[in-house]
């Protein structure tokens, strides 16, 4: 049987998603829990993306097979029994086996927080980005147009990407500004590593006026990580919602974003 769990975290105080040694990460946690259900049996489960160290999750699907004659909507309480408070899952569905939370994906949304207040708010500092500096709102909102469609985005990539090809298609690129809190979301096919966290970077250094809205431009022709801005703190970074080729998923993705 295989298990669709919903996943909501606080990714402050993990080194990101992706189980790694010597160093606690969510995927750990949740692991943990569901050895302790399966009575001391390992269980791997499977995600639907990885985040990075400090980057938190609205909802982050993962999948596992067991063959536990569990309650569909028990998996819920059975798992966070074990979880810490900051890791809970708030929604399960049992799926058929083709079912795959990362090779059945067809988009993912992420939205980046960013507070551009001279004193940043020790509440928020694990959950936004800062920048203190000159931002022009208007020249930010310019320059998102020039990341829809397909392209190339090696340069907006970290250099430790294995991946080969860096063709990606930005379906949606949104920004609305609450006072000092900037918001940006951005829908994609998929995302390279540290991808959406240089493109904010990049677009701050614009919003500063360190360069100008077409050196964007340059930045996709030159196919060279230098040439983009730094990468954006992981604390502004969010997995807002992953939607797949399966309608009941998607309907339960869409209720818990509400």
């Amino acid at each position: 049987m295989r298990v669709v769990l919903f996943c909501r975290y606080d990714g402050t105080k993990y080194f990101g998603f992706q189980i790694q040694p010597n160093v606690i990460t969510v995927q750990e946690v949740i692991e943990n829990s569901l050895k302790r259900i399966h009575k001391g049996k390992s269980i791997r489960i499977q995600m639907s993306g990885r985040t990075d160290s400090g980057v938190h999750a609205y909802i982050q699907l993962i999948h596992f097979d067991t063959e536990l004659n569990i309650n569909e909507k028990s998996w819920v309480n059975s798992v966070n029994a074990y979880l810490p408070k900051d890791v809970r899952i708030i929604a399960s569905k049992i799926v058929n086996d083709n079912f795959h939370v990362r090779y059945s994906s067809i988009s993912k949304t992420y939205e980046y927080k960013l507070c551009i207040s001279k004193i940043l708010d020790p509440f928020m500092v694990n959950y936004v980005g800062h920048f203190p500096y000159k931002f022009d709102y208007d020249k930010a909102k310019e320059c998102l147009e020039l990341f829809i469609g397909k392209h190339d985005f090696t340069s907006f990539c970290s250099k430790n990407s294995s991946v080969e090809n860096k063709i990606r298609t930005i379906t949606d690129f949104n920004i609305n500004r609450d006072g000092d809190i900037i918001t940006f979301e951005i829908t994609g096919d998929g995302f390279l590593y540290n991808m959406v966290r240089i493109i904010i970077g990049t677009i701050i250094n614009v919003a500063n006026s360190r360069y100008s809205k077409d050196y964007i431009k340059e930045i996709f022709k030159n196919k060279n990580r230098m040439y983009a801005g730094k990468r954006a703190s992981g604390s502004g970074l969010y997995l807002k919602k992953v939607l797949f080729n399966n309608d009941e998923i998607n309907n339960i993705v869409e209720s818990l974003i509400k």
